[in-house]
């Protein structure tokens, strides 16, 4: 006794039916789609590939017409080949082959079209934002260039807290009050001629304030028409030229503000103070006197010193201060663009990867519902699955052949054939196809 396959019950029967005329339905504008979505997905990748290219003649202009149209027909060829095969696979190593295969062909759409679509839909965009980074990081230069040129310029008071106090001490020798000797005599020559040297060193520091808040106030001038320049209306290219012109200008602003840092100056100042001491002659009258001015020079030179070592220590701190970051501005494509700022501009990525990948949910859609028809139809009889109209055509085929069997006898005695077997005069009926 042999075990038969369960019948599929008549719901499921209908279900199939219903599904399959859906199907129908559907197949019917489901190309009409395809090609709407890969011509439009060809369009924009037309305007990416304009981005890229930087000739504006005839020939640029044919060589993105066919790269678009390339990428249309590849785009419609590929999810034509899986709406048709996918859903028609049987076994699941049939199945993961062609998932393997959609997969490598997404992968190629995404390469050869899908960032050309997001160029077209972002690209002025993206561009904007590479020139408002590049305003933020010439303004971070700008200010730390300043900070350390307005640095330098505190140690004017250093410089001036030194000089003060040998001005101090020479008015004490001048009575008397450091060597016991009134009036102007060697320690006295020593004590101003420092004096008068960070005197210069003061003034010349003082001198570059106004040049250094003078650049300063035209880099942010610089800096505000480099802000203009990302948000005005208009061609972005354009306005990438006098961006690039405006942030030549910028750079060489912070160059000039780092150059006018008198830090070094400072520094070098300060270790010249004791080295480059001229010593006065001793102008005592007895050897007592002498003795006592050089005993003070030795002092103040001790003290020459050690106000050398602080102001040195002063600019060498400014001078150890981290120096502004290079900052340079780089013209960039739209597409260029577009994925190096690509976390800014997820949703525009999103809608040019949906366009060239969205026949990828119908492949599966499909598959699902070819699925369930064949589900449905598993195991069912050839008459079980029979519509009215294929009930219609096999009734008239039958007539047919009963037609034609009846009229074989006669025909065949007008001609005096042979009577042939009768196993052979019955007419064989051809079994009626099965739908899908």
């Amino acid at each position: 006794m042999t075990q038969t396959d369960p019948q599929p019950s008549p719901s499921q029967l209908r279900a199939a039916r219903e599904l399959e005329g859906h199907l129908g339905w559907l197949d019917s504008f489901t190309g009409a789609a395809l090609g709407v979505l890969a011509t439009a997905s060809g369009i924009y990748t037309y305007l990416g590939v304009q981005s890229l290219l930087d000739d504006t003649g005839a020939m640029s202009a044919f060589a993105a017409i066919a790269y678009s149209v390339a990428v249309s027909v590849g785009i419609f060829v590929f999810w034509s080949y899986m709406l048709r095969l996918f859903p028609a696979m049987r076994s699941t190593r049939a199945r993961m082959g062609l998932l393997g295969a959609m997969g490598l062909g997404s992968l190629a759409i995404v390469a050869m079209s899908s960032w050309l679509n997001a160029a077209a839909l972002a690209g002025s965009a993206a561009v904007e934002q590479h020139l408002a980074n590049t305003v933020q990081d010439y303004q971070q230069s700008l200010e730390r260039a300043h900070e350390i040129a307005v640095s330098a310029q505190a140690l004017e008071q250093d410089v001036a807290r030194v000089r003060q106090s040998f001005e101090d001490l020479s008015a004490q020798e001048a009575e008397g009050g450091l060597s016991g000797l009134a009036g102007r005599g060697s320690v006295y020559s020593l004590l101003r001629q420092k004096a008068t040297e960070l005197g210069a060193l003061e003034s010349q520091i003082a001198a570059q304030s106004a040049q250094v808040e003078a650049a300063f106030d035209e880099g942010n001038a610089i800096l505000s028409r480099m802000r203009a320049l990302t948000v005005e209306p208009g061609p972005v290219e354009a306005r990438s030229v006098e961006f690039s012109e405006q942030a030549v200008r910028l750079a060489g602003i912070v160059t000039t503000l780092r150059q006018l840092s008198v830090a070094p100056l400072v520094q070098r100042a300060a270790q010249d103070l004791s080295a480059s001491a001229v010593l006065p002659e001793l102008d005592g009258r007895t050897e007592a006197v002498r003795g006592d001015q050089a005993a003070t020079i030795e002092a103040v030179l001790e003290v020459l010193a050690q106000r050398a070592e602080t102001l040195e220590a002063a600019a060498a701190a400014v001078i150890a201060m981290p120096p502004p970051p290079e900052t340079r501005y780089t013209p960039i494509s739209a597409a260029d663009a577009v994925i190096l700022y690509a976390s800014s501009f997820v949703p525009s990525w999103a809608g040019a990867i949906a366009i060239d990948l969205l026949p990828a949910v119908l492949v599966f859609i499909l598959a699902i519902t070819q699925g369930a028809i064949r589900q449905g139809r598993e195991g069912a009889r050839v008459e079980d699955t029979l519509t009215l109209a294929e009930l219609r055509a096999a009734l008239g085929a039958l007539k047919e052949v009963e037609t034609a069997s009846d009229a074989l006898p006669q025909h065949a005695h007008d001609h005096e054939a042979p009577r042939a077997d009768p196993a052979e005069e019955a007419p064989r009926v051809a079994p009626v196809p099965r739908s899908r």
